[in-house]
This record gives structure tokens, C-alpha cells and sequence, in this order.
């Protein structure tokens, strides 16, 4: 939902930068690229936020099947525990500076 409030957001800006035409001076161009980066970027994360929540089991879309079997969920299960013990003494990973 933040996704679409965002991208929302950025097309409105964007349809008033371009319904101000020339009456935007040249060194304020570069917003109607930012306004476009940021479509973009919120349209990227409307459609890849809810594959990543359904790949980590907290989406709505997740089956019995798939809850029955663990399918799917295995590498994000193994993911959370190695970065829950990440800075405790169970971390043996290098130290970082």
C-alpha cells in the first residue's frame, strides 16, 4: 500500500510539473526526472513487495499446501535464523570494524 501512495504521489508531481510547461525555468527540468525515478522505482516495489512476502511465508496468497509442505519457505526460515544471530556470540562470521 505505501508502494501506490508513493507512485501516486509522484505522478501527481509530475502531472503539475509538466502542466506548468514553460513556466518551469530549464534549472528546475531535472525534477520531471525525479518525479519519473520515482514511478518507477514505486511501481518496481508495487509488484515486488508482495512476491517477497510471499516467498517469506507472510503474504495472503500462501496455500495450506504450501504451509503443509514448507515449500517455499525454507530459504527465508534459514535466512531470519543466520540474521537473528548476527552480532551475538553465535555469529562466527568475520569480525567487521
Amino acid at each position: 500500500m505505501p508502494a501506490a501512495i508513493g507512485t501516486l504521489a509522484w505522478t501527481a508531481a509530475l502531472v503539475l510539473l509538466l502542466a506548468m510547461g514553460d513556466g518551469l525555468p530549464d534549472s528546475e527540468q531535472w525534477w520531471i526526472g525525479v518525479c519519473l525515478t520515482g514511478i518507477a522505482l514505486g511501481v518496481f516495489g508495487f509488484l515486488y513487495i508482495p512476491r517477497l512476502l510471499r516467498n517469506r511465508g507472510e503474504g495472503p496468497e500462501q496455500t495450506e499446501d504450501t504451509e503443509e509442505t514448507g515449500a517455499g519457505t525454507s530459504g527465508a526460515t534459514h535466512r531470519a535464523s543466520r540474521d537473528s544471530t548476527a552480532g551475538t556470540s553465535e555469529d562466527t562470521g568475520p569480525e567487521r570494524p
